[in-house]
């Protein structure tokens, strides 16, 4: 049992990282309140104080309403593409077959290339309209290829993102998916029930936990893509989500005090996301 010198000396040994830890996340927090109260740029040597001249400029801007209905859309899509395919794939793998363990494998590769070598291979050996996979594979039955970049640039970032991410959702899902008894589905099997049925009423409430496992996460990373939007259709109104928008307004416009009001604003919506997601979508981990 723990005495209070031993918890005393625990505390104090924990001081140093939990004081650094904070400095480290507290310090650049600071540091974006407080250029984006300054009308400071690159090309304006003048840093006078403007409040909260800058989080007008920015919630009023045309490219933050469009850019923060793709962000949304891009969430949404991606989560809808990997809960559902990685819950498909799941039963799938937890089926016996031959080549088990390779399949397994190769599923779960895509999970560990870099965002920035996916973006480049899907812009360049799946979506091009000349020599891509998919645009030969139309071409080859009768069908014109699609410039998806051009013409699709938001849908063709959602797949390429959910292919990313798909892995990861189908591995959380089938580790769920195997800790599922068995005697329930043969119990349920002997008094009739149909495979469907078995799905929806046993192993679907099985796997909620998991499910809201992988919406919880994913959401926090998919709030901030930005690798992908870049490498693929540089930005631009259709495909342009939050991250991507303020990251443009200080490379490309110099505009400091804007872009550190656009990423408080950034941060208080994420926050609020994560709120709604712990409230009404978290409450299964307590089930």
């Amino acid at each position: 049992m723990a005495t209070t010198h031993t918890k005393s000396a625990a505390r104090a040994m924990m001081a140093p990282s939990v004081i650094a830890l904070f400095i480290w996340m507290i310090v650049p927090l600071v540091l974006t309140i407080y250029f984006s109260t300054l009308r400071y740029g690159f090309y304006n040597p003048e840093t006078p104080f403007v409040g909260f001249e800058n989080y007008q400029y920015f919630l009023t801007d045309p490219r933050f309403f469009s850019a923060f209905q793709n962000t949304l859309i891009l969430v949404a899509g991606v989560l809808a593409i990997t809960v559902i395919g990685g819950t498909l794939i799941a039963l799938l793998l937890d089926q016996e077959f031959f080549g088990q363990s390779p399949v397994r494998l190769l599923v779960l590769a895509p999970f560990f290339v870099m965002p920035t070598v996916a973006a480049l291979v899907w812009k360049n050996m799946m979506m091009n309209p000349v020599y891509g996979v998919i645009g030969q594979g139309l071409n080859a039955i009768g069908m014109p290829s699609i410039n998806w970049l051009t013409d699709y640039p938001l849908l063709s970032i959602i797949i390429i993102v959910a292919w990313i991410w798909l892995p990861f959702a189908t591995l959380i899902l089938l580790t769920s998916l195997q800790s599922l008894s068995e005697d329930q589905k043969e119990a349920a099997e002997m008094d009739g029930a149909k495979p469907l049925s078995i799905f929806f009423y046993i192993t679907l409430p099985h796997m909620k936990r998991a499910i809201t496992i992988v919406i919880l996460i994913q959401t926090i990373f998919l709030l901030s893509v930005y690798a992908e939007i870049f490498v693929t259709t540089g930005g631009g109104t259709s495909s342009s989500n939050l991250p991507f928008l303020i990251a443009s307004i200080i490379s490309l416009e110099g505009d400091v005090g804007t872009a550190s009001a656009g990423g408080i604003v950034a941060v208080i919506l994420a926050n609020l996301v994560s709120i709604v997601l712990v409230r009404f979508v978290g409450k299964n981990l307590e089930a």
